[in-house]
């Protein structure tokens, strides 16, 4: 056997980051508004009698969950964005007597 037959670990591909990986502050901040308005479509719509419109689900449980779940995955990212951020800034200053 060949060495350029065997499978080296380390150059295998371990699959790729989630979706949300590289999104940031902006992208944070996107993904809690969208899950908001998603959440506020689900009961709005079906109180306006909207069910025919796209994007308008069918259970009012399912589109607040699915929205809150969006908020949670933004609220996530932020929080790890100012952390991030707040750990790699400057040092506090010393206190001035």
């Amino acid at each position: 056997m060949a060495d350029k037959d065997v499978e080296r670990i380390d150059e295998r591909d371990h699959g790729s980051e989630p979706w949300w990986a590289g999104l940031g502050t902006r992208g944070a901040v996107t993904l809690i508004v969208v899950g908001v308005l998603a959440a506020a479509w689900a009961v709005v719509a079906p109180a306006l009698g909207l069910r025919w419109l796209p994007l308008t689900p069918e259970n009012l449980a399912t589109g607040v969950y699915q929205g809150a779940k969006v908020v949670a995955i933004g609220v996530v990212i932020l929080v790890g964005a100012v952390l991030t951020r707040r750990r790699a800034g400057t040092p506090a200053e010393p206190e001035r007597d």
